[in-house]
């Protein structure tokens, strides 16, 4: 049985400010360094992975790379695994999206494809990336498990095509940034193939809000104070 954990990538400046990211190849800032090395260190205390596969969109491979020091085992790039492609709307937040395209909008928000924008179709997401991971469990197949580093939106396409749903089904939450699904491989010819352990598993507890990075440290108010006497 094949154990596989489908890890997104952490914070951009473009996640941070609710821009649609699609293939635009954005990198981590500051706060989604510190995810990628803290979730990095939950993993690797939990699970022994023998490969990390990675999208090569840059925020997914070097959210990658902290898990790869981390266990000393090398990332392969699949560029298979990037993130769905949304044509003009990439760059833009929902409200400039909705201003401009107020039906497409409505509809992509409700599951469907948005017609006329240059956007990849959900099913077409779901067999690219479903091909992808599953020719990577092939190479994997008795070795141990696998670590596929990919995106939001492909991995919740995945995950639907994985656990047999239709590619617009909305089933699962978006997972935040930095956070992962755990499954479990069933087995040829058992259905259903593969059974979801877990979802949107990170560490919350790492600070008060995840998405804004670490609690300050604490300000040692006697360590300012000039005015008192000494001791």
């Amino acid at each position: 049985m094949q154990h596989l954990l489908l890890w997104r990538h952490a914070r951009t400046a473009y996640n941070s400010q609710a821009r649609l990211q699609g293939q635009i190849d954005i990198p981590l800032d500051e706060v989604g360094h510190w995810q990628a090395r803290t979730a990095a260190a939950r993993i690797a205390a939990r699970h022994r992975p023998v490969r990390i596969v990675a999208s090569d969109l840059t925020r997914a491979a070097d959210t990658a790379g902290y898990l790869s020091r981390a266990l000393d085992v090398p990332v392969e790039l699949d560029p298979r695994l990037r993130e769905r492609g949304f044509g003009a709307w990439e760059g833009m937040t929902g409200h400039e999206i909705e201003a401009r395209w107020p039906g497409e909008f409505q509809a992509w928000r409700a599951g469907g494809d948005p017609v006329g924008v240059g956007a990849e179709a959900r099913a077409d997401v779901a067999a690219r990336v479903g091909e992808a991971v599953l020719d990577q469990v092939a190479r994997t197949a008795g070795r141990g498990s696998l670590v596929i580093v990919s995106h939001g939106s492909a991995l919740g396409s995945l995950v639907a095509e994985l656990l047999g749903q239709d590619p617009a089904w909305r089933g699962v939450v978006g997972m935040h940034n930095a956070h992962w699904a755990e499954l479990l491989g069933s087995g040829p010819g058992v259905d259903p193939a593969w059974r979801l352990l877990g979802y949107n598993l990170g560490p919350t507890d790492a600070s008060s809000d995840w998405n804004a990075g670490p609690d300050p440290e604490p300000v040692d108010a006697d360590a300012d104070d000039t005015t008192r006497d000494p001791d």
